[in-house]
């Protein structure tokens, strides 16, 4: 086995407005970001409503069809917009994620990485912000539970924003660990340690502005890892966000690339202490174009290397 690439070509139909930090170059530079790994290709599918409508109700998949604009651009809020091709995108993202993880939980990959925009982790139950519309990775997660009965899954957060829509999306849901960092203060205001879900499952870690990678690694190691670990789950999935790298425009954390292979292979070690290497990863933020090709091909490396 090794590992699954599942691309979203329909990604690049999502458009933003000119000067939007997700923009369709992103697509490109993940791409750039992977060429020449050893990886299994897929293309995504259109993702069931079945699978949205574990999270997110009817109504809410009905305003966002009826939203969808004939051309140019609708907004949904400040920054999060819809373009003829964005809902249609944002399906194969969420196809994509359910599909890494059917692959991974049949063994048919040892591991999975989901190159896919729009994001996700910002979406709530009835609420698209944050360019994000659909809550692809915990509609992945409640996959993993719902359709493959899998007793416990964990989800590991280290984008550089709150995800507060994974929050919203798993508060109630007792089998399933999510786990946080991200700087604090930033948008969009949420992930307080003092936020640990309905059945006390949730686990969110602040990190200061310019702290850098080492306090990272010491929360990781002191406080999630020793979460993951107790929780000993059936598959882990992550939210890979690449925006806390040094360079990206719209924060401050100031990683580097080999802090994100660094925490790969960490996850990926619990992983194969807990459930025989699964893990199923979607990327998520990063908005300098270079730091982004950098610190996908750091993530997928080690993903592709564990994968053997």
């Amino acid at each position: 086995m090794t590992t699954l690439l599942i691309h979203s070509p329909k990604s690049e139909n999502h458009l933003t407005p000119p000067g939007h930090p997700e923009q369709v170059a992103r697509y490109g530079a993940v791409q750039a970001g992977l060429k020449g790994l050893d990886l299994i290709h897929r293309d995504a599918p259109r993702g069931r409503d079945e699978d949205i409508l574990r999270a997110h109700p009817a109504r809410y998949l009905a305003k966002l069809r009826a939203a969808s604009p004939a051309e140019g651009w609708a907004q949904i809020d400040g920054d999060t917009y819809l373009s003829p091709g964005s809902l249609d995108a944002a399906l194969h993202a969420v196809g994509g994620a359910c599909a890494a993880v059917d692959a991974v939980v049949a063994g048919q990959a040892s591991n999975a990485f989901l190159a896919a925009r729009p994001p996700s982790h910002h979406a709530e139950s009835e609420t698209a912000m944050g360019f994000c519309l659909f809550g692809t990775v915990a509609i992945a997660a409640l996959r993993a539970l719902h359709h493959h009965n899998l007793p416990r899954v964990a989800v590991v957060d280290f984008d550089v924003h709150h995800g507060n829509g994974t929050q919203d999306l798993l508060w109630q849901e007792p089998r399933a660990l999510f786990c946080s960092s991200h700087q604090m203060p930033l948008y969009p205001g949420s992930g307080s340690r003092s936020e640990t879900g309905a059945h006390g499952q949730i686990l969110n870690v602040p990190l200061s502005e310019a702290s850098g990678g080492g306090p990272m690694r010491a929360a990781y190691d002191s406080l999630i890892f020793p979460r993951i670990a107790a929780w000993k789950p059936d598959l882990i999935l992550i939210s890979a966000g690449f925006d806390a790298h040094q360079d990206d425009p719209l924060a401050g954390l100031e990683w580097q690339a080999e802090d994100f292979a660094w925490l790969t292979q960490r996850i990926c070690d619990l992983a194969d202490a807990h459930c025989a290497g699964r893990v199923v990863s979607c990327l998520e933020g990063g908005y300098d174009l270079p730091a982004l090709t950098a610190s996908v091909r750091a993530h997928v490396s080690v993903l592709q290397e564990r994968g053997k």
